[in-house]
C-alpha cells in the first residue's frame, strides 16, 4: 500500500492476498490468483463473495467495488473463448467494461492457517483445532497448522439431533438447511468440519476418531458405506453456507492491512432454493 495516503492498487491487494494465501498452496488442478484487472488501478472498495455469478457481480457494482475477491474460480477449466455469447464470457466482459478486477483464493485459502475451515469451526466455538487433512509432506502447502478441514472440541457436548439444530442456527440460512446421518441420540464431543465438498475426507474423519463430521455435498453411497463401517455421524450443510463464514475473516484482513472498505455478500448462491420436508404421519391429511 502506498505511504502517501493514496489507495492501494490492484497489484498491492494481490500481493497482500498472495502473502496470506500463496498460489503455490493451491491444488494442481485449481486456478487461483488475478483473473481480470489492471494491476495499476486504484482499489478503494473490495467485495468479498463465494461465487462469481451475475447476482453477486450486480451487488459488487452497486456497492461501488473496484475489486471482487471470490472463493470459487470463475474459470476453473480450460477455455478457448470468453465471448459474450457464453454465461461466463458475459461476466468477464461486464467486469472489464466496469473496470472491476477479480481475484480468486480457493484451495490455497482452504489449506491456510487461518483459512476457510477455521472460520467454519469458529461458528461452533471449537477449541484445540488441528487439521483434518494435512498437505503432502514436502509440498508447498506443508507447514504447521496448515491443512484442509479442522478438528476440535465443542464447548458443550450435545446429541447429534441437537447439533444438527445448532448447526442450522449458527450457519448462514439456506433452503437446504442441515441434515444429519447417524443415531440422533449419539453424543458429540469432538467435531470435524470442512468447508465445501468433503466426502473425500470421510476416511480421515474416521481415523481421527471424531464423534461427528460436518461438511457439504455428501453423496448417498459414500455416506451410507461410511456409516455402515462404523464411522462418525455426519452432518451435511449447503456448500455455500460452509464457506460464507470465511468472507468475514477475509474482509477484516483486507481492511486491517490495506485500509480499504470491504463489503461481504450475504447473497445465498446455493443452487437449491426450495426445501419441503415430508409430513409426519399424524400431520397427513385424511384420504378423500
Amino acid at each position: 500500500m502506498s505511504t502517501t495516503g493514496s489507495p492501494p492498487t490492484v497489484a498491492d491487494v494481490v500481493a497482500a492476498l498472495d502473502r496470506r494465501y500463496p498460489p503455490a498452496w493451491a491444488e494442481e488442478w485449481d486456478r487461483v490468483g488475478l483473473v481480470v484487472g489492471e494491476p495499476t488501478n486504484p482499489v478503494r472498495r473490495i467485495a468479498c463473495v463465494v461465487d462469481v455469478v451475475p447476482e453477486t457481480v450486480d451487488e459488487a457494482l452497486a456497492a461501488g467495488a473496484d475489486l471482487i475477491v471470490a472463493h470459487h474460480p470463475l474459470l476453473l477449466r480450460g477455455v478457448s473463448s470468453v465471448a459474450a455469447t457464453t454465461y461466463k464470457g458475459r461476466i468477464v466482459h461486464r467486469l472489464i467494461k466496469s473496470d472491476v478486477a477479480l481475484y480468486v483464493a480457493h484451495t490455497n485459502a482452504d489449506v491456510a492457517d487461518p483459512g476457510v475451515s477455521d472460520a467454519l469451526a469458529a461458528r461452533f466455538g471449537l477449541t484445540g483445532l488441528r487439521p483434518l487433512h494435512r498437505p503432502r509432506p514436502g509440498s508447498p502447502a506443508d507447514g504447521p497448522g496448515r491443512g484442509i478441514g479442522r478438528i476440535g472440541e465443542l464447548p458443550t457436548p450435545m446429541t447429534l439431533a441437537e447439533l444438527a439444530r445448532h448447526a442450522a442456527a449458527v450457519l448462514p440460512a439456506t433452503a437446504w438447511g442441515v441434515r444429519a446421518a447417524g443415531d440422533p441420540g449419539r453424543m458429540v464431543r469432538t467435531l470435524a468440519v470442512s468447508g465445501g465438498s468433503g466426502d473425500s475426507f470421510l476416511g480421515e474423519a474416521t481415523a481421527a476418531g471424531v464423534d461427528a463430521f460436518l461438511t457439504a455435498d455428501l453423496r448417498h453411497h459414500p455416506a451410507g458405506e461410511h456409516l455402515a463401517a462404523g464411522g462418525p455421524a455426519l452432518l451435511d450443510a449447503a456448500h455455500w453456507a460452509t464457506e460464507r463464514p470465511w468472507l468475514d475473516d477475509l474482509a477484516a484482513q483486507l481492511r486491517g492491512e490495506l485500509g480499504v472498505e470491504t463489503v461481504v455478500s450475504d447473497l445465498d448462491t446455493d443452487p437449491w432454493t426450495v426445501h419441503a420436508a415430508a409430513p409426519r404421519p399424524d400431520d397427513k391429511e385424511p384420504p378423500p
